[in-house]
């Protein structure tokens, strides 16, 4: 099972309402994944030299101001820092490099995990009821101009924050699976042979690290993609978010299922036509079923 939804939107008039359209598809993909769930939204870009790293913990109640106080005093030159928190996320922004940060969050307190880094992305996800897990981070109050989001059905790894989607890789790079893949772990020997780390055994992590890792040697997403069509054996729709885009792919059986419906002001993607239609003008949208192995590709 599981459901993927994906809104973009063309008209910037209309970022502030973003989450406002985005929750209800989200709502209503509940019953194909009332495991866990998440989105990812891509908002106004940082600094060049700020990073926001989007941290959850499992623990109600978690100290976030001690925290940044705790980070602001080993990191005294960086006073610039700020810290946002919903529930048990938080949004760390700052201008201390990458590694130091992960570094400094492991020996200081290895409690909150780093859900994904970038100038762009805010990554929020959790166990329970999508529609719970909407109301409890305030989805539909959201602003940005695009996003991408996931209820699961675990099938083939544990129920955990860490196992529900997006997930991420690199920098703004984040990914939803609808499927089953049936060598994720050839794959994972593979990245790990060269380095690149695993945090679960969830098959779709494979999936989203093969293809930063293949961006990382220098292709584009596409020529990245165009391999994962000859080295992912399984089944997939793959809806996958960077700063600039939103990508769309379904393997060479299509075995799963996939709507698109576009506008002038918007490109929505879901699993499932219902979840799409609240959307204003719908009715004059085109809408189609995505074709197999055929890379679709959408910038705001």
């Amino acid at each position: 099972m599981c459901g993927i939804v994906g809104l973009l939107l063309k008209n910037r008039s209309q970022y502030a309402r973003l989450g406002e359209f985005m929750a209800p598809m989200f709502a209503c993909m509940a019953e194909r994944g009332p495991d866990s769930a998440g989105v990812a939204v891509f908002a106004a870009r940082a600094p060049d030299d700020q990073r926001r790293y989007s941290l959850f913990i499992g623990a109600a109640g978690y100290d976030w101001p001690a925290l940044l106080k705790r980070f602001q005093a080993a990191f005294p030159a960086e006073q610039s820092a700020r810290l946002e928190s919903r529930a048990n996320h938080a949004e760390l922004a700052t201008a201390v490099p990458p590694p130091e940060v992960r570094s400094w969050l492991a020996e200081c307190d290895p409690s909150p995990r780093v859900l994904a880094v970038g100038r762009s992305v805010e990554l929020y996800k959790d166990m329970g009821r999508p529609v719970e897990i909407s109301e409890r981070y305030g989805f539909a109050e959201m602003a940005g101009s695009h996003c991408i989001g996931h209820t699961r059905m675990a099938t083939e790894s544990d129920v955990t924050p860490a196992h529900a989607h997006p997930y991420s890789a690199g920098e703004d790079f984040c990914l939803v699976h609808n499927g089953s893949l049936s060598n994720p772990y050839m794959l994972r020997r593979m990245l790990e042979r060269r380095g690149v780390k695993f945090e679960t055994d969830n098959d779709t992590e494979a999936a989203c690290r093969f293809l930063e890792w293949r961006m990382r040697l220098g292709e584009t997403l596409e020529q990245a993609l165009q391999q994962a069509f000859k080295q992912l054996d399984g089944f997939y729709t793959l809806l996958i978010a960077t700063p600039d885009r939103l990508t769309l792919v379904r393997d060479a059986l299509a075995c799963k299922p996939a709507v698109v419906a576009e506008t002038a002001d918007y490109v929505a993607i879901s699993s499932e036509f219902r979840s799409l239609a609240h959307l204003p003008g719908i009715a004059a949208a085109n809408i189609f079923e995505p074709k197999p192995e055929e890379i679709y590709s959408w910038k705001p």
